[in-house]
Order: C-alpha cells, then sequence, then structure tokens
C-alpha cells in the first residue's frame, strides 16, 4: 500500500512522529478473487456507516481501537485526525449516529482500552511515546506513563489489560528503521512500573490475552506472523514461539482480538479483510467487504459486541473511514476489543 504508506510518513511529519505502525506497503482492491487455499470460508461484511472522510490537513484518515464501554456505544480513534477533529468518537451502532469524545492538538491514538480497574478509557499516543487515560465521557485527561523503559521510548501501537487491571503494549520500537527492536511492555496499573516482557519482535501491532489469560497473542506487522507469549504470574514470560504465519502478500498483520471460543482475527493493513484463526493456527476464514466497494485498502481492527456475535470492523482508505459489520465465529468477551 505505497500510496498510504507515503501518506502516512507525510502525516507522521504534521504530527511530530516518526512513522506510523498501522501503515503497510501496498494496496489490494477490495474483494479480489476467492479466499486462498486453505484460507475457509469468506464472510461478507456489510457496511454499517461511514464515520470519517479524508483530513484535508493530513491527506488521510485511519480508524482504530473499536471498544465497547459499559454504556453499550462504540469507541472508535481516528489515528491522522488533526487538531480540532474527532480524535476519539463515541458510535451508536443502533441509531447509527456519532459524536465527538476528545480531540487535542498534539495526539496520534492508534489503540483505546476500557480498563477493568478504574474504567477509564486508555489510548496510547504513538507519536509521543505516552498512555493516556480519559474519563469515559471524553473528559480529565490524564498522562498514565511517560519516558523510557530499559533506556528507549516506546512507539506504542495497541493495548490490553489483565484482569487486575495492570497494562500490556505493543511497542513498535525500531519500525521507522526497519530493525525488529519491538517489545511487549508491561505497565503496572498505578502507572509507576514498566518492565520488556519480550524483546525482538518485528514492529508489534496487535496485542491480545487469549480466552484464559495465560498467554499473549502478538501480532508482527513486517513478518506477518502472530506470536504467542505465554506470561507468568510474576509478569515472567517463557517460551515465546511463531504461531501463525499469515500469508498476506503485500498486506500487513494488523491489529488482533479474540472471541469467546479462542478464536483469532486478525486485521490486515493493505488490505480491506481479516484473517480468522483457531487457537492452533488453522485458518477458518477470511472476512472481506463487498467487491463493488471502492477506495478502502485496511480492515485494521474489530470488536464483538459483548455477549453477541455482532462484529464492527474499522475499515479505511481514500474513500473515508467506515464502520463494516459481520457474523462473528462465536460471542465477544474482553479480548474481543482489538486494542
Amino acid at each position: 500500500m505505497r500510496r498510504l504508506r507515503n501518506r502516512s510518513l507525510a502525516v507522521l511529519a504534521t504530527l511530530g512522529a516518526l512513522t506510523l505502525t498501522g501503515c503497510g506497503t501496498g494496496a489490494h482492491a477490495p474483494g479480489d478473487g476467492a479466499a486462498s487455499a486453505g484460507s475457509g470460508r469468506t464472510i461478507t461484511a456489510h457496511r454499517l456507516m461511514r464515520l470519517t472522510t479524508v483530513h484535508q490537513e493530513t491527506g488521510m484518515t485511519l480508524l482504530e481501537g473499536p471498544v465497547f464501554g459499559e454504556d453499550g456505544r462504540l469507541v472508535v480513534v481516528d489515528v491522522t485526525a488533526p487538531a480540532g477533529k474527532p480524535k476519539v468518537m463515541s458510535v451508536d451502532v443502533r441509531g447509527k449516529t456519532a459524536r465527538k469524545v476528545f480531540t487535542d492538538s498534539r495526539g496520534a491514538y492508534t489503540s483505546a482500552q476500557f480498563s477493568p480497574y478504574d474504567g477509564r478509557l486508555y489510548l496510547s499516543d504513538f507519536a509521543h511515546g505516552e498512555i493516556v487515560s480519559l474519563a469515559p465521557d471524553g473528559s480529565d485527561r490524564r498522562t498514565f506513563f511517560t519516558g523510557e523503559v530499559d533506556g528507549a521510548r516506546m512507539r506504542p501501537d495497541d493495548v490490553a489489560f489483565d484482569r487486575d487491571g495492570n497494562l500490556y503494549v505493543s511497542d513498535s520500537l525500531g519500525l521507522s528503521e526497519g530493525e525488529a527492536r519491538g517489545r511487549v511492555v508491561r505497565i503496572d496499573r498505578d502507572g509507576r512500573k514498566a518492565t520488556v516482557l519480550a524483546d525482538g519482535l518485528a514492529a508489534p501491532n496487535g496485542i491480545s490475552f487469549d480466552v484464559d489469560h495465560r498467554g499473549l497473542w502478538i501480532s508482527e506487522l513486517t513478518e506477518n506472523r502472530i506470536s504467542y507469549l505465554p506470561v507468568g504470574e510474576r509478569a515472567g514470560t517463557t517460551g515465546r514461539h511463531t504461531a501463525v504465519r499469515v500469508d498476506g502478500g503485500i498486506a500487513q498483520t494488523d491489529s488482533i482480538a479474540v472471541d469467546a471460543d479462542g478464536n483469532l482475527y486478525q486485521g490486515l493493513h493493505g488490505r480491506p479483510a481479516m484473517a480468522v484463526y483457531d487457537r492452533y493456527g488453522e485458518r477458518l476464514a477470511t472476512v472481506e467487504v463487498p467487491a463493488r466497494a471502492e477506495g478502502l485498502e485496511s480492515a485494521t481492527n474489530v470488536a464483538i459486541t459483548p455477549g453477541g456475535t455482532k462484529a464492527y470492523m474499522t475499515v479505511s482508505g481514500p474513500a473515508g473511514g467506515y464502520l463494516y459489520t459481520f457474523d462473528a465465529l462465536a460471542e465477544g468477551v474482553r479480548q474481543s476489543n482489538g486494542g
């Protein structure tokens, strides 16, 4: 997705950042061909609504981080929204309406999650290497974590919480240099202590706990693979391994979510589609937008309705930023919010 990548670099120069983990390297036409051999069945996603158009100031729009709040509304971030435009939106998926929750003059927010500990909304600011939090209504912005971790400032992409409210971050350190220096960082729920759980990763992007909270699924953007990282009771780790090699072609692995059966929903940047795997790496399905949909280049992320199977996928491109819906293979749980 060279056009999108070139626009992304220009955008991040404006935002004061080096690069953007959500950016792939090539475009893929919507619905091109059938799912490849061994890719399971094809699920067609249907357009729900358009949330954004391309911003004149940044030259693009990129939706990410869908997460359901306790009020039943879907929170979505627009990574490249300029100052004054909605950077965090709240969507009534039944009424097909959206309202601005938060904006500022500096952040490039690539993910959103509600904490099980304090109920606040946590955002990763990729441009400034920070984690910030908001009250659910978008007020009371606080800096949760900033500064260096083991001598290097993070490039935080996606986030996930454990049951106790400790935060786990996919740190895309090294992406702009093309080096496998990415990390998984654990931040205690009070924001005071940060620990590197894994390093040497190839631009880690998506991150989600498995159903039992025994380990983390991590998608590595520049290697098109999903790794599995067991997480010990005291934040120690053992036995990280490559779990799935994603046949993405020119598309790259973006955010990741997990349903109640443990299935993985892997977003693709550079193609408006998602790949669905079971926990053992078998390709179960490919979620596609209809072939007639034009100007859409990425399906970065997904959220599945808690206790239901209706899934909401963030899809973006020159045509704007959209929500598409499909029926997931199992019900939504906390891990079904794509970080």
